[in-house]
């Protein structure tokens, strides 16, 4: 007698496209998926980063309407829907959940004089941390809101909700204002340790902005069911339940397996990210790592760099080379690149928090000055950058086991090797490349199970991810001793032109500002 299917629909909505998976929970498989690109807003002043929510919407609806037809599948056995999104974007709402204006990014550095601000009104850093577990820096929702105030009155006087954009496809997808507490640790004004919203960051900002969130709850209960026309838009039982769903780093670790301490996530796209699980709130004094709660629970302690594949696309890009010649090139030279070096700081930097930063080569001379060389810093360079982070968590205690690493860099071997001799300790590569997606249809599948146990019978998410997510052992990556030392050697030197560059970084902007 065969067993009946269940499946469960995870989106990924992130800066440049919507993702979205039909997950075969019986199978543990895939069996269907589908994208839609979008763009920034383009013609915007240098630091702002400005998305239309209604490019979500539109590539949810198409998207999911997609995996179904594709798939062929029995749709009354769809139990639920998961949803990831970038973090820390400021979605604007009047009071009757219109839109106010484009929605402000994860990326958009335009809001750094009001995280000074900000920061100065809580009485400095080390304050804020004690308040909230996290500074606030350029990214973080608070200072968008703070910008708004200031700049934009008259939408700020319409301003009824503040959401993040998985929050606002929430909202669409079940009529709800909520916001789980693993997104809601990148605003900045939630205490992480005590997952409250803190009243003193609130105050800060506007003393009438509390009345403006929305409600907190829980990462393991849905918060609702599909509303009924969106059921019958795509042929679905109106019994399907949401997930509270959550950032796309939260999404990520569950897609990844990271919800047990000891695994670190690593994944490199447009940004670069490194986080481990972890039971307890980990805090960093210097406020480096984002103290953020994960969305099992538990806390997911994150650096995030804003410069990672940026870096390899301006190369590949620059000297028409495809992918495969890049690889090529970049293994063409030795670690260490001959002391070619890339500090990838573009547009700004999060980690280290330079926000005015560019990039910078150095060592460029005769022998360096190749399309090689160029590669292979790109990848060194954006690799030390992310292990700048790696190493924060290991100063504040945290052992990784393994790093498990995501994202299209992560299939790159010679950027795997790069990264394995970097860091000093094993990766390897998951079986999906829909991590933030899969992750998001597991945590479904989780809050679904919940809801339907009256016991404590139900799957814990440590089971259903040992149970889905596969590794792929083929791209286990040791790193190699010799190259671990020359790039130990390289780290020091990275930290040290990164750190005393801020100050320059500065000045030239205003030089360039004031042609």
């Amino acid at each position: 007698m065969s067993v009946k299917s269940e499946y469960f629909i995870g989106i990924d909505s992130g800066t440049q496209s919507t993702k979205t998976i039909l997950f075969d929970a019986t199978a543990g498989e895939v069996v269907a998926g589908a994208a839609r690109p979008y763009d920034l807003i383009d013609g915007l002043p240098a630091g702002h980063k400005e998305q239309h929510p209604s490019a979500w919407i539109a590539a949810v609806r198409e998207t999911i309407a997609e995996v179904l037809s594709a798939a062929g599948i029995d749709r009354a056995q769809v139990r639920g829907i998961g949803v990831s999104g970038q973090q820390h974007g400021f979605v604007a709402l009047d009071g009757e959940d219109r839109v106010i204006r484009a929605a402000k990014l994860w990326c958009d550095t335009s809001t750094t004089d009001e995280c000074v601000e900000l920061i100065e009104r809580l009485g400095g850093l080390e304050r804020t941390i004690g308040l909230v577990g996290n500074g606030i820096p350029a990214g973080f929702t608070a200072s968008k809101i703070l910008w708004m105030k200031r700049y934009e009155p008259e939408n700020y006087a319409r301003l009824a909700r503040v959401l993040l954009p998985h929050d606002y496809l929430n909202l669409f997808l079940t009529g709800r204002h909520c916001m789980e507490c693993g997104d809601a640790s990148g605003t900045a004004l939630l205490d992480v340790r005590r997952r409250e919203w803190s009243k003193a960051v609130i105050e800060a900002i506007d003393s009438t902005l509390i009345s403006r969130l929305p409600e907190l709850v829980p990462a393991d209960r849905p918060i609702g069911l599909l509303r009924p026309d969106l059921a019958d838009e795509w042929g679905l039982p109106r019994t399907v339940r949401i997930s509270p769903g959550g950032g796309d780093n939260m999404m990520g670790a569950i897609g990844t397996g990271n919800v047990r301490e000891g695994v670190v996530t690593v994944s490199l796209g447009t940004s670069g990210t490194i986080y481990a699980c972890t039971n307890g709130p980990v805090i960093d004094p210097q406020g480096e790592v984002a103290a953020f709660c994960d969305s099992t629970g538990q806390w997911l302690p994150l650096i995030c760099t804003m410069n990672v594949t940026v870096a390899t696309e301006m190369v590949r890009t620059r000297f028409s080379l495809s992918h495969d010649e890049l690889t090529v090139a970049a293994a063409s030279t030795p670690a260490g690149n001959d002391g070619l070096l890339l500090i990838p700081f573009f547009e700004g930097e999060r980690t280290p928090n330079v926000p005015d930063g560019t990039g910078v080569y150095f060592g460029l001379r005769e022998q360096t000055y190749s399309v090689p060389h160029f590669a292979r810093a790109a990848m060194e360079g954006t690799t030390l950058g992310l292990n700048y982070g790696l190493n924060r968590l290991r100063d504040l205690g945290l052992a990784p086991r393994e790093i498990r690493a995501t994202g299209g860099g992560a299939r790159n071997p010679v950027w795997r090797q790069i990264m394995a001799d970097v860091f000093d300790a094993e990766v390897v590569c998951i079986d999906s490349e829909e991590g933030a997606a899969l992750g998001a249809a597991l945590q479904a599948m989780w809050v679904c199970g919940n809801a339907d146990s009256t016991t404590d019978e139900a799957p814990s998410i440590q089971s259903i991810c040992d149970r889905h997510v596969r590794l792929l052992e083929g791209t286990r990556t040791r790193p190699v001793h010799q190259h671990v030392g020359i790039y130990r050697e390289m780290q020091t030197i990275h930290d040290r032109i990164g750190r005393d560059l801020g100050p320059s970084y500065s000045a030239h902007r205003k030089l360039i500002a004031g042609r």
